[in-house]
């Protein structure tokens, strides 16, 4: 039966090639029927469902010294160690003296003892579970006679090494960044939260990719909430593959018609472990090196790893700074816009003067003029980033210079309008995340319109526009700009400003509404008390 469905497979396979490609995802479409009792019935069903594919490696043997019981094992290429293959699960069978006289059961019981090195044995009985294990890295065993199969983890094969973060460089702070590898990253965070009590999750999204995705949080200081609707919003997810976080992010995220992100993604270790003690829950996705953080805050996005990292003095310096960045890289081009247009009363009259005398020769308005050097320059940082970096880097500095000088030496725009974009420009390249940035950037160029047509009214009709809309969103049922609106004093210490760390007694309350505290006492440092000697002023 089994025989007829897998040659039944292959014929209609070969039917839909001739009459064209076929998009459905057949990986999807096993079915969860039985293997059979014959080794060479399900060789040959392994064959036809991979396609004679070469890097299925199927290797015949047979068990012990006797060989009389064939058996073979299947692996792909590339997925496994081999040397764990051929050391601790062919050799030790090969080696081994079967005992023939034992019943199937007890067959498995001896088999899994000549495996115990390499664990994660299993036990398999239909097609579809075999196919997950397969291609998940683990080695299949499949015995003549025996209608079961036997799977050892033996996942290996090539992956990138532990290196420096690329997207969020720290001063001070660790240098290590996730890789593609999910256990290796989830072995990072355990290596900072030592507690029985982080727990993960792990499923497979992808009726085609089956890809491993992840969610990990600290049991008693999550909200269980959160973490049940994290769970079932990753468990609706229905799709074809999934290929980075960027999949699982937009198919899980409240809102999705606002260029503000209401989930926070890093790739950085130390970043995710501090926010699973604040009582967040953490999104791992297996080939991606960026992790997902849920719930995520407006001012989050400000905050930098070396912030708590350093004097809370210099990290508020620091934020407040940030946040000026941000506002400058938001509005500074349509300032610039209303002012040369409707309020030039506003503008120091030498100021307003040079100004004049430079556009004396521009033939276009300040919108236009400001729109064609804010898209070109957004041409430039985008060849820069998809050139290769020597190059990239290369054309974007000489590109930006070139084009500034030559654009105000022929007169299409003035030298004041360069300098406001250039520093607008280096604004946004100073925001900590790029998330909130590229939402800076496409909300620029409304701002922008509203200047040309209604001056500093309407800059500030846009900006109360987004100030509402913002306070309108929720990332996980979580309000979007707390704790400002709505306003909870507790936690305003970790905001635009950060006080001393031990000022942080709780965690976010709208995130964490059971654990709260953080930690306990006071513990402010204190200089020792003065010796009997310095208060008798001397011996």
């Amino acid at each position: 039966m089994l025989f007829q469905w897998g040659m039944s497979r292959q014929k209609k396979r070969m039917d839909v090639k001739q009459e064209g490609p076929d998009h459905s995802g057949e990986a999807s479409d096993v079915p969860q029927e039985p293997l059979s009792a014959e080794l060479a019935v399900n060789i040959d069903i392994i064959r036809q469902k991979t396609g004679e594919s070469n890097d299925v490696v199927i290797r015949r043997f047979a068990l012990g010294q006797e060989w009389q019981i064939k058996a073979a094992i299947i692996f792909v290429d590339g997925l496994v160690d081999e040397k764990n293959v051929y050391e601790f699960v062919l050799t030790p069978l090969l080696q081994a003296s079967f005992p023939l006289a034992l019943e199937e059961k007890e067959r498995f019981q001896w088999i899994e003892k000549k495996l115990a090195a390499v664990g994660g044995v299993k036990h398999i009985s239909d097609w579809r579970k075999l196919f997950f294990e397969l291609f998940s890295g683990a080695t299949v065993m499949l015995i003549d006679g025996v209608p079961f199969a036997i799977s050892a983890s033996t996942k290996g094969g090539e992956y990138r090494s532990i290196e420096e973060p690329q997207t969020q460089i720290a001063v001070r702070g660790p240098r290590e960044g996730f890789t593609e590898s999910l256990r290796t990253n989830t072995a990072m965070i355990r290596r900072r939260i030592r507690n029985p009590n982080l727990w993960l999750e792990t499923m497979q999204i992808g009726a085609v990719t089956q890809t491993d995705v992840a969610i990990m949080y600290i049991k008693g200081i999550a909200n269980d909430e959160i973490v049940k609707e994290v769970r079932a919003r990753l468990r609706r997810i229905d799709i074809d593959g999934v290929l980075e976080s960027g999949y699982i992010e937009q198919l899980i995220e409240d809102q999705t018609f606002t260029t503000f992100p209401t989930t926070y993604h890093t790739e950085r270790p130390d970043i995710v472990a501090a926010n699973l003690l604040e009582g967040r829950v953490a999104v791992f996705v297996e080939g991606t090196p960026f992790v997902l953080v849920a719930p995520a805050l407006f001012i989050q996005f400000f905050q930098a790893v070396e912030d708590y990292y350093a004097r809370f003095d210099i990290s508020t310096a620091l934020r407040f700074l940030r946040v000026l960045i941000f506002f400058i890289s938001l509005v500074a081009p349509a300032i610039y816009i209303a002012a040369t247009t409707f309020h030039q009363e506003m503008i120091p009259t030498q100021l307003v003067i040079a100004i004049a005398a430079q556009r004396e020769a521009v033939p276009f308005p300040g919108f236009v003029e400001a729109l064609v050097m804010e898209v070109t320059f957004e041409i430039l940082r985008e060849a820069g980033v998809r050139l290769p970096r020597a190059v990239g880097q290369a054309v974007s500095i000489v590109g930006a210079l070139v084009i500034g000088q030559a654009a105000v030496e022929a007169g299409f725009v003035s030298s004041a309008m360069v300098i406001v974009v250039s520093i607008t420009a280096i604004a946004s390249f100073a925001t900590p995340s790029f998330a909130i940035a590229i939402s800076a950037r496409l909300i620029r160029f409304g701002l922008m319109f509203l200047a040309a047509m209604f001056g500093f009214y309407g800059i500030m009709m846009g900006i109360l526009v987004m100030t509402i809309h913002l306070c309108s969103l929720r990332s996980f049922g979580v309000p979007y700009m707390s704790p400002l609106a709505p306003f909870i004093p507790t936690n305003m210490g970790d905001t635009l400003f950060r006080l001393p760390t031990w000022m942080f007694r709780e965690r976010p309350r709208l995130i964490n509404q059971k654990n709260i505290v953080r930690q306990s006492g006071d513990q402010k440092p204190e200089p020792p008390a003065p010796s009997r000697q310095e208060k008798g002023g001397g011996s």
